[in-house]
């Protein structure tokens, strides 16, 4: 744990224990402040008096002297309104800033010159988990303590404190960004762009104004690799790299690069200030499959490089990856039928990540849904042959496929599975694949992406227990 001292500011408030609040109370109480705190659920609030927190609803802290509130970032901080206590923070002078605000004051300290060991943060629409745990996983393989956390896995501040072969490896979501004013990362990374949490940023330009935000802070003696892909990636690329500061790297699949890094036919090239030369072949990679990885393999490489020198260290780390929790994650088998776990898949472009990936779907869709809807995939439907539906979207998910797939609406996961593997098993398809790829978020049934992914993963194990076939974990 990274204990957080804010001299003389000893009064805080801590709101939303969930996590990364919990977390934060924890870390404050640790480095000796009085610590004010307040969620809605009971269980938070217990967990949080007993790491010394004093429970009190916000109304009743002591607002004369508290100068920071630290803030969960799912709370509304500007749109579509702020919420009420941030309104009243703002009256009463605090600052209002999250766990990775504490995290990056703890790491970079006023009375240092530089941070006392290396961050890379990790933003963009999708494939930051992915790209996040690579980064980790190469740096450990490597010789690094790389300490993975942020929005993935543990909140920053329960990482351990540094030593000397440390580097934090966090991935930064759009709401940690407009907490977080003081993270300077050593090295950022944008994995791409697309229409994304507009009800929380007002609106596209808003959403990429703040990714482009964290890029932009970047340590001038770093640098960012953005994957130029997209339309709002490159443009920010294009900026990043007129203004001169940190250097910046792109990063393309399908694009050859005079200078960067870039993937043709899943060989990675390196052009980063030398002629390119290819280091890995991304399809001996079995845990990385689809352009949309190797995108990730790219980022992930040019994260790394001027930490570790040898390209052919890199590359084995990179064949070596055992894949990420709810990812496209092989979960089990009932027979010919495979199950896919890619419940990580909170948009429809992440979805369309999954779907690309295979054919004979028997696509388990919905949830709380997103602006945009599912009218993106279209091109993907003739490789499903039929879709259950769940959750809030439901009925606009039904609209959207209506003659083009079939579709069943079913209400809830357990049932989707269920009734998927009965058509599934019954298909004249040879290897059919159940994929849980929901195009949403999880919030109208689920705590969060995970427990729905295990949810399934239980359900999966479930299956195969009445049939006499194996799961895998």
């Amino acid at each position: 744990m990274i204990r957080v001292s804010l001299p003389g500011r000893t009064d805080v408030g801590v709101f939303g224990l969930a996590r990364s609040g919990l977390s934060a109370a924890r870390a404050l109480a640790e480095g000796g402040a009085t610590v004010a705190a307040w969620d809605d659920k009971e269980s938070s609030r217990q967990a949080a008096a007993q790491a010394g927190a004093t429970i009190k609803p916000w109304q009743e802290w002591p607002w004369d002297r508290i100068k920071t509130l630290v803030l969960s970032p799912g709370i509304p901080l500007t749109h579509p309104a702020p919420h009420p206590i941030v309104t009243h923070a703002r009256e009463a002078g605090a600052e209002i800033v999250g766990d990775l605000e504490l995290f990056a004051r703890a790491i970079r300290p006023k009375s240092a010159n530089r941070a006392l060991a290396p961050v890379v943060a990790v933003t963009g629409t999708n494939g930051k988990s992915t790209t996040t745990a690579l980064i980790g996983h190469i740096l450990q393989s490597c010789g690094y303590d790389a300490q993975i956390g942020g929005n993935i896995g543990k909140p920053a501040l329960d990482l351990a404190e540094p030593k000397p072969k440390t580097v934090y490896v966090l991935e930064v979501s759009s709401y940690q960004i407009d907490l977080a004013p003081g993270l300077v990362p050593d090295v950022c990374v944008l994995t791409n762009l697309s229409p994304d949490h507009i009800d929380r940023h007002g609106s596209m330009e808003g959403y990429v104004a703040v990714k482009t935000k964290l890029l932009s802070r970047t340590d001038a003696s770093g640098h960012v690799a953005v994957g130029i892909d997209d339309a709002h990636s490159a443009a920010i690329y294009t900026r990043l790299a007129a203004a001169r500061r940190a250097e910046a790297v792109a990063v393309s699949v399908g694009k050859v690069l005079g200078r960067g890094i870039f993937v043709i036919d899943g060989r990675l090239h390196d052009a980063w200030g030398r002629h390119a030369t290819v280091t890995v072949d991304l399809k001996s990679a079995p845990h990385l499959p689809g352009a949309h990885n190797w995108q990730n393999a790219a980022l992930a490489y040019a994260a790394v490089r001027r930490l570790v020198k040898d390209t052919r260290s890199i590359a084995s780390a990179i064949q070596r990856f055992p894949g990420l929790a709810h990812r496209i994650e092989d979960v089990g088998r009932v027979g010919k039928v495979r199950f896919i776990n890619d419940s990580k898949a909170t948009n429809a472009d992440a979805a369309a990540r999954a779907l690309a990936c295979f054919q004979d779907i028997y696509w388990i869709a919905g949830g709380k849904p997103k602006e945009g809807g599912i009218a993106s995939l279209a091109p993907f439907f003739p490789r499903i042959a039929k879709a259950y539906l769940i959750g809030e979207a439901a009925e606009a998910f039904a609209a959207t496929l209506r003659d083009r797939v079939e579709h069943a609406m079913s209400g809830t996961l357990e049932r989707a599975a269920a009734e998927a593997l009965r058509d599934a098993s019954a298909s004249t398809a040879p290897a059919p694949v159940i994929l849980l790829s929901p195009a949403c978020a999880s919030f109208d049934q689920f705590r969060d992406y995970e427990h729905r992914g295990d949810a399934f993963r239980v359900t999966v194990e479930a299956l195969a227990a009445t049939t006499g076939a194996e799961a895998h974990a």
